[in-house]
């Protein structure tokens, strides 16, 4: 978590319960009036609708989305081990900021857009690598590293996962990372003129990059 002004960041995992009572927290403690959420439009009418879908073969060859429909399969399973519906603690937010009459905004960028962007600019190579990399996550025997899903990895965790991708994978964490953190931050920013508290609730890892780029607009205005 994170805090600067009247912002607070607060960086959460998407089928952790840990996630959901730190929601219920803040929001019943910091008593923010804006709830800012990492979500665009289309993804807070899917999580409000309920719908759960396993990935289709169109989902699976249509170019910049593979990556983002495996996530979300990947994550759906992992959050049935659990008993989470991923995306729980959006929807905690969303339930108590309509009890405390909050505002809620949307601050990620239109996923059409991300999508397109992903389509134009990931690489065969990092396809391919993609691919390998499913693989041998499969075959492998290596010691895997034990995750407690019902908390938010560890910092340190998540800074190598986020540096393995930017290796990896760099165009693919350009337009899944670094443009949205560019996004969100601008988002924030203009948040933050209101002069009212705010609390934002993004995937953890997000917290540091965004709080740099906000000090960053911020300084640019002067």
């Amino acid at each position: 978590m994170k805090s600067f002004g009247n912002l607070i960041i607060l960086g959460t995992s998407h089928i952790a319960i840990e996630s959901v009572n730190k929601v219920k927290q803040l929001i019943e403690e910091e008593t923010p009036e804006i709830i800012a959420l990492e979500l665009d439009i289309l993804r807070f009418k899917k999580l409000l609708s309920n719908r759960q879908q396993n990935p289709s073969l169109k989902d699976l060859v249509s170019g910049g989305s593979v990556m983002n429909t495996l996530g979300a399969y990947i994550e759906k399973k992992l959050g049935e081990k659990v008993g989470m519906r991923p995306g729980e603690e959006m929807l905690t937010a969303i339930k108590l900021a309509k009890k405390y009459k909050l505002k809620i905004a949307l601050i990620d960028q239109p996923i059409q857009i991300t999508f397109k962007r992903l389509s134009k600019n990931i690489t065969f190579k990092e396809k391919f690598r993609f691919v390998v990399d499913i693989l041998a996550s499969l075959i492998s025997q290596k010691k895997r590293i034990k995750i407690d899903l019902t908390k938010v990895p560890e910092k340190n965790l998540i800074k190598r996962m986020i540096k393995e991708v930017k290796m990896r994978y760099p165009n693919v964490y350009k337009t899944l990372i670094y443009e949205r953190n560019i996004y969100m931050a601008q988002q924030l920013t203009q948040l933050l003129q209101s002069n009212k508290k705010i609390l934002a609730i993004v995937g953890a890892g997000h917290e540091d990059e965004l709080l740099r780029l906000i000090k960053w607009n911020l300084q640019k205005k002067k």
